[in-house]
């Protein structure tokens, strides 16, 4: 790490490494830190929300990607106002994460979340329209970037509060687990959350309950503008985890087909009543932490040299290598995700706002509106 004297205006940065290809002897182990069970999981044959192959992972990635591109023009053309946390660079977590989850397992995220929700399957017609304000949004419009939710897909939301979906993935589970329900429950959160006393507070109940979550930290290396190693005396966030006795993992973010695979493992072992099991996503962003970001807390050596990690063009060129994919492939993609982002524009712009006279909707549920209990 180098540091430069805070009291003279200059800025911190970590000499952070990625992860280098397959085959090297100092990529992130996925060695549990703990020794899992080897009990076999209830719901041998769950559907899996996404493709699992490869190369319908690359096309997820693909589709992540263009879409978070266009959200940044988008938003610099005020069509997006607000907030706007682009996960350029993070693609393989969530498309990885997804793949190996059912249907009927819960999701929570962060702030950071539409390459979750793409890769979940809401359809991006009604993300962007969220992102536009609209009422046919996945929220209705009142969510914005920073709240996409979709109760049908068991997508409960960003959450903009650092570690706020960490108690509920907790409280989800545990009702999961007292109804004798197989389902997971998938909670997606920074390296900044793991400083909040509700990962500690939550980490704790769910093993000592051996509730059904598996938490996914994607380490970024800031949290906001910060780096880990100013925050954090112990920087080994899966080892952190693992004192709490549940199985953790350091796993290679920038490798969708090694997320997948790990994710796979702890869903097994969670899904077997192992308790909850921890991912660490060693990841990095491309994008600054927010489009109101300037960036200065990082070298832009160590972004070029994090984008030579990039894990679209990686597991390109493993599959055009392999002969699974070919150059007409990647033009057909290419121009299928640009239609579905402009379809995805076109209904948003013509969407509508949500009527005055609703604002007040939601505030109470529509149950007790018209007489319920309460």
């Amino acid at each position: 790490m180098t540091a430069i004297d805070k009291s003279h205006g200059a800025r911190h940065s970590t000499s952070r490494q990625p992860p280098r290809r397959r085959g090297s002897a100092t990529a992130p182990s996925t060695t549990p830190t703990t020794t899992p069970t080897t009990t076999t999981p209830t719901p041998t044959q769950l559907p899996r929300t996404t493709a699992t192959d490869p190369a319908e992972m690359l096309r997820q990635m693909m589709r992540i990607r263009r879409f978070e591109e266009k959200c940044a023009e988008l938003y610099s053309d005020t069509k997006i106002r607000g907030f706007l946390h682009l996960c350029i660079g993070e693609e393989a977590t969530a498309v990885g994460v997804m793949s190996a989850l059912a249907p009927t397992d819960a999701v929570l995220s962060t702030y950071r979340e539409h390459g979750h929700a793409l890769a979940r399957g809401l359809s991006m017609d009604s993300i962007m329209a969220e992102m536009f304000g609209k009422v046919t949004g996945c929220s209705r419009g009142r969510g914005g970037s920073m709240h996409l939710f979709d109760a049908s897909r068991r997508f409960y939301g960003g959450n903009a509060i650092v570690a706020g979906g960490l108690p509920v993935a907790v409280g989800l589970a545990l009702a999961d687990h007292m109804n004798g329900r197989p389902n997971v429950t998938a909670c997606i959160f920074g390296d900044g959350a793991m400083a909040e006393g509700e990962f500690h507070e939550s980490a704790n109940l769910a093993a000592l309950w051996k509730l059904p979550v598996l938490f996914c930290c994607e380490n970024n290396g800031y949290a906001m503008g910060t780096a880990l190693a100013r925050t954090h005396a112990e920087t080994d966030l899966a080892a952190r985890a693992a004192s709490y006795g549940m199985v953790a993992w350091a796993v290679d973010g920038m490798d969708v087909e090694a997320v997948a695979e790990a994710t796979r493992r702890a869903v097994a072992q969670i899904r077997g009543g192992g308790g909850p099991c921890f991912l660490e996503l060693r990841t990095y962003r491309f994008r600054a932490h927010s489009m109101y970001d300037p960036d200065r807390y990082r070298d832009k050596s160590e972004i070029e040299q994090w984008k030579r990690a990039d894990p679209i063009p990686a597991l390109t060129g493993r599959l055009l290598s392999s002969g699974t994919l070919t150059d007409a492939d990647l033009r057909r993609w290419s121009a299928e995700i640009g239609a579905e982002i402009e379809a995805a524009i076109t209904a948003a712009d013509q969407g509508e706002l949500e009527p005055v006279a609703d604002l007040t909707r939601f505030v109470t549920s529509e149950a007790n509106r018209t007489g319920g209990p309460w």
